[in-house]
């Protein structure tokens, strides 16, 4: 009796740490209007929005954590109000030079600069936002546009992203759709939450 009251508790802590993940992740997130679905991609509008970016050099995962770390400080109260913002999803990495939309994960493998941001909560202007101590951390009012997504689950690993990547640029060519920026790899999930329940995405901003 006493084992299976341990197996019990282990298999609801163990649910528990599962769920985790998806629980927190339910934060704000930048606002879009879809406008057309295509399978598995959708072409959305997203609405003007503020971020906080750090440019990091290196390689794809490893700029990420470092400018997660970075922006992350800032809004939990390194600023000189030392007021905390709010977390929001997703966190978006993008390269800061010129990438070939159809082979972006040729470049991800060397010394890259890439653009790591936060969307900040909507109830903020770029007057009531806190000022960041950090010179590295840059407040950026971003104009509303239009992106062709595409969204999948897993770890988001190079061959993930490079794959998802190819058949988002696929779709494109196919759709003759002129496309007006590099590609934009977007995260939703903490890293301990399980793997099929994460949300990733890679974003082509196009022409409306």
């Amino acid at each position: 009796m006493k084992k299976r009251i341990i197996w019990i508790v282990a298999a609801l802590l163990l649910i528990s740490f599962a769920l985790w993940g998806p629980i927190v992740s339910n934060v704000e997130q930048a606002r879009y209007t879809v406008i057309e679905t295509y399978g598995e991609i959708e072409i959305r509008d997203y609405a003007p929005m503020i971020v906080a970016e750090t440019e990091v050099a290196g390689e794809r995962k490893d700029a990420i954590g470092q400018g997660f770390k970075v922006i992350a400080d800032y809004i939990f109260g390194n600023n000189r109000q030392s007021n905390k913002v709010a977390m929001t999803a997703p966190v978006m990495q993008q390269p800061s030079g010129k990438i070939a939309m159809t082979a972006p994960v040729m470049q991800m493998a060397e010394n890259s600069v890439w653009k790591i941001r936060f969307v900040m909560p909507s109830s903020y202007t770029m007057a009531t936002l806190p000022i960041p101590n950090n010179d590295k951390v840059k407040l950026r009012e971003l104009p509303g546009k239009r992106f062709a997504v595409i969204q999948f689950s897993g770890t988001a690993s190079q061959s993930s992203i490079k794959e998802h990547s190819e058949l988002l640029a696929g779709f494109i060519s196919r759709q003759n759709m002129a496309v007006l920026s590099e590609p934009i790899f977007s995260f939703f999930n903490p890293p301990w939450t399980l793997p099929f329940l994460r949300r990733n995405e890679v974003m082509l901003e196009i022409s409306r």
